[in-house]
């Protein structure tokens, strides 16, 4: 009698231990606590299974950390030691946050001790993918230059799905698709072509459509200077120019880009620039030399605070 005396004691102790853990599911429900599981990130370099809201997270992409700060995102590593836009100074003057080295050089050691839980990286690094993926589960985003947009978007996306942040992403994607279409109805029809160069210390080189900055063309709507940049193979990354080739297709608009103001510290002079020669286009006659700045366009771009900032310093010059 005994015996059967304690298996029901037994069963029924298990049953209010069984009670009070689905209490405590439903507690966690009730207070926001979300149940620890993964989700798979695909990207070009595969397919990585990352732990949804991860903690101690390294971001080692200017454009990405832009993201994160827009959706309310902490990170626990950056690289500091690189060129940080003034608009993500904050990063640097935090002392919380670790430095890990630069965008073409980071600290494997650094990231390692701060065991993070995700890795987010771009192409500056995508030769470290391989060692970073044996740290941490890594994300490697990238933009498509010949559809920028929809790779900007996708990694917006790929963000807020790891950390819960749909309904934030939504609503700054939907503010910069407005802002698009209203510089592109401004620039239906325009009869001025744009030029968009970089310049790295006296070296210029030219950027058509599919380009890496040929948003200001293929998302803005800004017509192309010249089809031999538009169809040029090596538009991806710029093509070698002269100042005779400027004063030869005379261009409306001339968007400038200056590397070396951020990356060297030696910015273009204008003068320089500004010579005999390009003195004779349309655009210097109708002072539509335009200096865009670097720090968005070089240094970050691809981010929900420098896609915004691009979008507003074209519209501003139309």
């Amino acid at each position: 009698m005994k015996k059967y005396l304690s298996l029901s004691v037994l069963s029924l102790l298990v049953a209010l231990s069984a009670c009070k853990g689905d209490k405590k599911k439903q507690d966690g429900a009730a207070d926001g606590t979300v149940a620890s599981k993964t989700i798979a990130v695909e990207h070009s370099l595969g397919t990585t299974e990352v732990k949804q809201h991860p903690e101690n997270v390294v971001v080692l992409d200017y454009g990405s950390l832009e993201t994160l700060d827009v959706l309310g995102v902490p990170v626990a590593g950056i690289p500091k030691s690189s060129f940080l836009p003034s608009h993500l100074a904050k990063y640097r003057d935090d002392a919380s946050i670790a430095d890990v080295g630069t965008l073409v050089e980071v600290d494997f050691e650094q990231i390692n001790a701060l065991a993070p839980e995700l890795i987010i990286t771009s192409a500056r690094l995508q030769k470290d993918y391989p060692e970073l993926s044996r740290i941490a589960p890594t994300v490697f985003v990238e933009l498509d230059p010949k559809e920028y947009m929809s790779s900007f978007e996708k990694n917006v996306h790929t963000l807020a799905g790891i950390f819960g942040k749909e309904k934030e992403a939504d609503e700054a994607l939907d503010a910069i698709r407005k802002k698009v279409e209203a510089v592109r109805a401004r620039t239906a029809g325009m009869e001025e072509k744009g030029l968009v160069v970089l310049s790295n210390n006296g070296r210029v080189s030219a950027y058509g459509s599919g380009s890496r900055f040929g948003m200001i063309h293929d998302v803005l709507g800004v017509p192309v200077a010249s089809s031999d940049l538009q169809t040029s193979p090596e538009s991806h990354h710029g093509r070698k120019i002269s100042y005779e080739f400027i004063q030869e297709i005379n261009p409306g608009y001339i968007y400038v880009i200056d590397r070396g103001a951020v990356v060297t510290k030696k910015p273009l002079e204008k003068e320089a620039f500004e010579n005999a020669l390009v003195q004779k286009t349309d655009a210097y006659k109708n002072g539509k030399i335009i200096y865009l700045n670097p720090e968005v366009w070089y240094l970050s771009g691809g981010g929900i605070i420098s896609v915004n900032r691009m979008i507003d310093e074209i519209s501003e010059t139309l």
